[in-house]
């Protein structure tokens, strides 16, 4: 599907925008988090997007960094929370803070965040705790620190279904000096099947 786009920034209203790409207009939703970076109207943006197909509507979300997309999409495996939430909390908190916020386990500031009940705050606390600590890193293939194998192994393993502690025991175990993201996950899915 449509996974970025790049195009002059031709319309912004918040929650929408409109991205010029070659004569076509992309209309997009985003968080307030990718509008307070924006740059000014008739500017080139490049924006990761999600594409979201229900029975009767089809949406395409924005987000100025991996890290936006990928929380966007975390929180909604989260039970009872669709994409209003999930720019919610992408409106509410970045994704660093939210992060913390999970890990912490401090539902009390979760609930600050519009639309967010002290139940849905405490399913988001046991649910994406697993995840919080990789949230700021990059989607699957895509590096999360440039030139670190390990955080690439750790993304490309939780693609492929693994948990996010259990990827990144997998591919610490499998890591050596010097190795490729290539040939840990290797190393890692051999040692998986032993």
């Amino acid at each position: 599907m449509i996974g970025r786009l790049k195009g002059i920034l031709i319309h912004k209203a918040p929650p929408w925008l409109v991205l010029d790409v070659h004569g076509v207009g992309y209309e997009l939703e985003a968080p307030m988090s990718t509008f307070y970076a924006l740059p000014e109207l008739g500017r080139e943006v490049t924006l990761f997007t999600h594409y979201a197909q229900k029975e009767d509507s089809v949406a395409l979300y924005g987000f100025l960094s991996e890290a936006e997309r990928r929380l966007f999409r975390d929180v909604q495996k989260v039970s009872g929370i669709g994409a209003r939430i999930a720019l919610a909390v992408l409106s509410g908190v970045s994704v660093e803070a939210f992060a913390q916020l999970v890990q912490a386990g401090d539902v009390a500031a979760l609930t600050r965040i519009p639309g967010i009940g002290r139940k849905t705050a405490e399913r988001m606390v046991v649910e994406l705790r697993d995840r919080a600590a990789t949230l700021t890193q990059g989607a699957p293939g895509v590096p999360a620190r440039p030139g670190d194998a390990v955080a690439e192994a750790v993304s490309a393993l939780q693609a492929l279904g693994y948990r996010p502690a259990e990827a990144e025991r997998m591919a610490k175990a499998a890591s050596g000096e010097g190795e490729t993201a290539e040939a840990i996950i290797r190393k890692a899915l051999q040692s998986a099947l032993r």
